[in-house]
């Protein structure tokens, strides 16, 4: 250590310039912020939910309708992660490790769903796969049900959340860039062998981060779900869509009961969120990023 250097982080000098007034105010309106907006939504849920007892509170989950809901979000939330982990892992391996025409619309492509308003979406497939829509007759001429079924909900699931793993790995597969793949096709290794054995270790926290965040919005999703569903009830109301249903009925325990259940997969989500970006950042400090 040079003389020039600080001994340790006490002596470093303290790059604030912001007067402790001015700092104090700053960190109040953050905590306010977070507070008003964060932390009394969630006490309000968990309130109005158990404002009647843990009794009534169970009731509610276990009602058919409320469990027909939690099967349903849960199998459409499987069927979404599931396709879009392989397209976001095949998407996010093709656009950093090689070079083709298109790479450029490919990833724009990707980054659609984030402009489209998830009930535009909706309607999109309610035009393409609707009795009237663009594959309507043949869709109805063969006795396939898309539109207010779960296909059509698990398709609309799809669309909306599809960026999020892709997203998740792209930034990270470009930092890493191609030297261990190179070195380990010399070394006799085969495509599949490279990506398994080199590849997909490297990117591991980055694909449980992407499937992660696209779990949380699929269990989450309400405004393209809402278009093609049809909400008949017991059979394709999702947990957003039969929250919104019980509060306009009246039923507010048993709104906030299930609505207990997603915010309780928000909190999940933010911790999960966390140690995994600790993950990352500690995977990149090893590597030497």
């Amino acid at each position: 250590m040079t003389a020039t250097q600080p001994s340790s982080l006490a002596e470093r000098p303290d790059t604030r310039t912001e007067p402790w007034l001015v700092r104090v105010v700053i960190v109040a309106v953050a905590v306010t912020f977070l507070g008003v907006f964060v932390v009394l939504p969630l006490v309000v849920v968990f309130a109005q939910a158990f404002s009647r007892g843990v009794v009534a509170y169970s009731s509610a989950l276990t009602d058919p309708e409320a469990l027909s809901a939690i099967k349903l979000t849960l199998a459409v939330a499987a069927i979404s992660v599931s396709l879009n982990l392989v397209f976001g892992v095949i998407a996010a391996w093709a656009i950093t490790k090689f070079e083709f025409f298109g790479k450029t619309v490919l990833i724009s492509l990707i980054d659609l769903p984030f402009s489209v308003s998830p009930v535009i979406s909706g309607l999109v497939f309610v035009l393409l796969f609707g009795a009237q829509g663009f594959f309507g007759s043949f869709l109805q001429a063969h006795d396939i049900q898309l539109l207010f079924a779960v296909p059509g909900i698990a398709l609309a699931t799809t669309f909306v959340t599809f960026p999020f793993v892709a997203r998740a790995l792209i930034p990270l597969m470009h930092e890493q860039g191609t030297l261990e793949e190179e070195a380990a096709i010399s070394l006799g290794a085969s495509g599949l062998q490279t990506f398994f054995r080199v590849t997909l270790p490297n990117i591991k926290w980055g694909v449980l981060y992407g499937v992660l965040l696209c779990n949380a919005r699929a269990m989450g999703e309400f405004g393209a779900v809402s278009v093609v569903s049809g909400h008949i009830r017991g059979e394709t109301n999702t947990m957003p869509l039969l929250v919104e249903i019980l509060y306009n009925e009246y039923q507010f325990v048993a709104a906030f009961a299930v609505a207990s259940l997603l915010a309780m997969l928000a909190l999940i989500t933010l911790v999960a969120k966390t140690i995994l970006e600790r993950q990352l950042d500690e995977g990149q400090v090893l590597r030497g990023d």
